[in-house]
């Protein structure tokens, strides 16, 4: 019953023998899901928001926000509507697979009507299999997030990220049994009710009924389901990682083959990225209609029979529907093409910061790590500062001392006297020994005329406001507030700089950016974790009229992707590096950076 090869046969049998009528389908319902559920989480998040009046934009806020009552209504009710899109969708494909022959439009359009039809079935069967995972990982997750406060609450992400200390392996060493055990637990129920979706929708059983169905099905079978389901899940999701990695290398040798011609260039790239758009749209499709032949041929094969479906009801029209809807498919994804290839700009205008200075060559924070981040030609150094124990402020990015030093003392209980004995070059690097923790004088003194600063605020609790004081003071006193940035990680932190001068610059340093989160901060600048970055996201930043900086980028392809995407500011280790890639491409034709572009946007 459940060898892997008459499975798989069967599966892309049953996808050539229905191919028209699930490609319809799933426009049909491709369409629709985008006219409700995109709008319905957007404008619910947003409301969200507003009734709880505070911004949502750090970890921590986030957190605060999801482990609140209205946080986790909202959480749950996502999850919830996420699993419901998709056992929509794959009803609707089974029911395309088991109605009897006809028009293919009105097959999928009879299946789409019958889906609404039994939509408050299919709402209920998904709240009791999401309901139930739910309150199965709810005592681990309880227990995890305890057993994280215990052995790890006091010690700051950063440390257990970069210093690794025994206490993280620890505490990886406790919790991965019980992730291994709620792994297994929650195997056991998807796979006990993996084949109650089909059971409902064609057997006509309710929802309740549907799973003791599927209970009864898998029964001494659920193993070798699970290792069938598993792999092919792992071989649909290679196909559109191998297509991507081919269609790019043979995409860039050919384009790469044309005369450097605007005129011939770009409407080949037009084309090119058309039928790339297509195809991935067409794979996406068949890895939802491959999932979907996967749940009903094992359904079939359980059951001992094909099942076969008729329509209560079919709409009228249903040709000129589903021709409207492939029509504008290929509208889509010739206004996508075009819009991308639009994005192109020749020319490439972005500031770099030094992140911490040069911070590979030299010890970070330190005067020799601004002096080489300068020489690198360098815009800003960013850096970190905080208060000393009697009130000094000082360039560390950590409050203890020990990943640089190895000193176990937090720099917020010494004095300035004590601070400047401390070595903080000699783990770097013997060329450095005796390198020594600056203070922000000492930082602002150098700059002038050299370079502008980024200066990131990280205060310990209670200090936020001193702190913001005296870095305003020292910038004002040294006349650098039009050549200065100010920056936190915390929309509080910001809002309190603004208040204190509206006139100074400030950047918010965000892990995620949520719908409407924008509207709950004055920060002038959006600081994006690199890998949050994507050119709807920086489109919607910038048309808020804000600026995009984005951070950590050190590897030098993700420095020419965000190039191209158009931040604003690069905040990177290696400031030559991208020193380096603006003065190369200086150099090219704008044939060569058109396919440049084009590749880097294929990875992306």
């Amino acid at each position: 019953m459940l060898a892997p090869r008459p499975l798989i046969q069967d599966i892309a049998r049953q996808i050539r023998a229905h191919l028209r009528s699930l490609i319809a389908f799933h426009l049909f319902f491709t369409l629709l899901a985008s006219a409700v559920w995109v709008p319905l989480s957007a404008n619910t998040l947003s409301g969200l928001l507003h009734r709880i009046g505070r911004p949502v934009l750090s970890n921590g806020q986030i957190l605060d926000v999801a482990l609140s009552p209205w946080g986790l209504i909202w959480l749950l009710a996502a999850v919830g509507l996420s699993f419901l899109v998709i056992f929509l969708q794959q009803a609707g494909m089974m029911l395309v697979v088991s109605s009897p022959a006809g028009n293919r439009y009105r097959v999928a359009m009879g299946s789409l009507w019958d889906v609404l039809r039994r939509f408050p079935a299919l709402v209920t069967l998904t709240f009791l299999q999401v309901g139930s995972h739910l309150l199965l990982a709810a005592p681990f997750a309880i227990g995890l997030a305890h057993l994280y406060h215990a052995m790890l609450g006091d010690i700051e992400p950063y440390i257990l990220i970069h210093l690794k200390p025994p206490v993280l392996w620890d505490f990886v060493a406790i919790a991965t049994p019980i992730l291994l055990v709620l792994v297994l637990l929650s195997a056991a129920l998807y796979f006990r009710w993996f084949l109650a979706l089909p059971s409902m929708m064609l057997e006509g059983l309710k929802p309740i009924a549907a799973l003791e169905r599927s209970r009864e099905l898998t029964q001494g079978r659920r193993f070798r389901m699970a290792l069938l389901v598993v792999g092919i899940a792992l071989l649909v999701i290679a196909i559109p990682i191998v297509f991507t990695l081919g269609f790019n290398a043979l995409g860039s040798a050919l384009l790469g083959q044309l005369p450097e011609r605007n005129s011939v260039l770009v409407p080949a790239m037009l084309a090119y990225l058309a039928l790339y758009i297509v195809t991935t749209i067409a794979l996406t499709f068949l890895g939802i209609a491959a999932n979907s032949m996967l749940v009903i041929t094992l359904y079939h094969r359980a059951i001992g029979r094909v099942a076969v479906f008729r329509s209560a009801a079919i709409p009228q029209r249903s040709g000129v529907i589903a021709w409207g809807a492939e029509i504008l498919l290929l509208v889509f994804a010739l206004g996508q093409a075009g819009w991308i290839l639009h994005g192109f700009e020749i020319n490439d205008h972005v500031t770099i910061t030094a992140h911490r200075g040069s911070s590979l060559v030299a010890p970070e924070n330190t005067l020799a790590a601004m002096n080489q981040a300068i020489v690198d030609g360098a815009d800003y150094l960013e850096l970190d500062v905080r208060l000393s124990g009697d009130g000094e402020v000082v360039v560390s990015h950590d409050n203890n001392l020990s990943r640089l030093t190895g000193v176990d003392r937090n720099i917020s209980d010494m004095t300035l006297e004590e601070i400047e004995q401390v070595d903080v070059g000699s783990y770097f690097g013997d060329a450095f020994v005796g390198e020594r923790i600056p203070t922000f004088q000492q930082i602002l003194d150098n700059a002038k005329h050299r370079i502008g600063l980024y200066v990131e605020l990280k205060p310990t609790p209670g200090t936020a406001e001193q702190l913001a004081r005296q870095v305003l003071a020292q910038l004002k006193a040294s006349r650098m507030t039009d050549h200065a940035v100010i920056a936190s990680l915390s929309p509080g932190v910001i809002e309190m700089v603004k208040g204190l001068d509206d006139d100074m610059r400030t950047t918010l340093f965000l892990q995620f950016v949520l719908p409407g989160a924008l509207n709950t901060t004055d920060a002038d600048i959006i600081g994006l974790r690199h890998t949050q970055a994507t050119p709807s996201l920086l489109r919607t930043i910038h048309d808020s009229g804000r600026g995009v900086a984005v951070w950590t980028v050190n590897d030098i392809g993700d420095m020419s992707r965000y190039l191209d995407m158009g931040v604003d500011n690069i905040i990177t280790d290696r400031p030559e590096a991208l020193t380096r890639i603006l003065e190369e491409r200086r150099g090219m034709s704008d044939g060569e950076l058109l396919l440049v572009k084009l590749r880097n946007w294929l990875r992306s």
